[in-house]
């Protein structure tokens, strides 16, 4: 389906940029663009694949003469640039704003004037009834792709997104924390042993994107369909996994964090197309004409319920040593561990997570 296609990923030298250059690099495709402000992260993949489909462009989407430009001649945008960490932009709001929200527009207008095909753009669980300003900015985010999904479809560009919940082993996130404090003999700090979080791996997540790539119409949100587990659950599955013995210290809530996640709300689910193993949720397409929906009303949503972490499947400990154990960054380790070698770096860490 990239036979001969050029490709740009946004934020493409992070887990997903990563994982979709794993995935397509020895395909038939033309040309594969990671686009990034981090040089060194882009020297790093450089170095890695060593492969003349790959190039990399400098730029921040902030910026749209630099997304522009980098824009030419592309036929298909994965848009993945994003200011992730929920307390950094508690702390930052305007910064998230200018990432998640202006940024995604800039990406977006920049496909649309050069004639793009289609449009990916990658949003969180987060952005479901969102009470921190990064799920806030990604709900934005959302709206901008849906009401420019319209003109745009105009011009021969279909835009479109996803949205998906934790991805495992991601860069920045709890299991290579957790990680890291068993090979340091540190406690495991779990915020809130309750917590739930949908679990998906990077896998998962491609192929998510992979979806909507091949099927989405205009406006289209693909929504995968996860088990979740609480943050206990995880952290005696990752103890399992290693046999540690490390002690679990609750240190409570971060800035902007939600007890569980939602993936769909009450009012998509009632809208949502159900593919198996992914919802599909249209886009709202209703006019200005706000009489037909003040005056006459809508009923199908009496009885639906959202889609959130504690209503969905929930995975046990022995369940979730073994996803835990399908993941890359946990093998290595397990095999230096096992080698009698010493354990794997920080650094080599925070490369398998990307």
């Amino acid at each position: 389906m990239f036979e001969g296609k050029t490709l740009l990923i946004t934020g493409g030298t992070g887990t997903f940029g990563n994982a979709v250059v794993q995935k397509l690099l020895h395909s038939d495709i033309r040309e594969i663009r990671v686009f990034s402000r981090d040089e060194k992260k882009q020297d790093d993949m450089r170095k890695r694949y060593n492969d003349s489909k790959l190039s990399f462009y400098i730029g921040d989407v902030r910026t749209y003469d630099s997304i522009f430009d980098a824009m030419t001649q592309v036929d298909y945008v994965f848009h993945a640039a994003a200011l992730k960490q929920v307390p950094s932009c508690e702390f930052y709001p305007i910064e998230a704003l200018r990432t998640n929200a202006l940024g995604a527009e800039n990406v977006m207008n920049a496909a649309v004037a050069h004639g793009v095909k289609k449009v990916v753009v990658l949003s969180t669980d987060k952005a479901v009834y969102p009470i921190n300003a990064m799920g806030i900015s990604k709900v934005m985010m959302e709206k901008l792709m849906v009401a420019k999904s319209r003109v745009a479809a105009q011009k021969g560009t279909v835009l479109c997104g996803t949205r998906y919940g934790n991805v495992m082993a991601s860069r920045g996130s709890i299991i290579p924390l957790f990680i890291q404090q068993i090979k340091a003999g540190q406690p495991l700090t779990v915020t809130d042993p309750n917590m739930t979080r949908f679990m998906m791996s990077i896998e998962e997540a491609v192929s998510l994107v992979m979806l909507a790539f091949q099927r989405a119409e205009p406006g289209d949100i693909f929504v995968q369909k996860a088990p979740a587990t609480t943050m206990l659950t995880l952290a005696l599955a990752i103890k399992k996994v290693f046999g540690a013995s490390n002690p679990i210290e609750i240190i409570g809530i971060r800035h902007g964090e939600k007890l569980y996640e939602t993936l769909l709300t009450r009012e998509e689910m009632g809208r949502a197309e159900d593919l198996g193993s992914y919802f599909r949720v249209r886009a709202d397409n209703r006019d200005l004409n706000y009489n037909l929906y003040l005056i006459e009303g809508k009923r199908e949503l009496s009885d639906v319920a959202d889609y959130n972490s504690q209503n969905t499947r929930r995975l046990d400990i022995n369940e979730m040593a073994d996803m835990l154990m399908r993941l890359g960054i946990i093998r290595a380790e397990l095999a230096q561990m096992q080698s009698g070698l010493p354990t794997v770096s920080t650094d080599t860490l925070d490369a398998l997570a990307a």
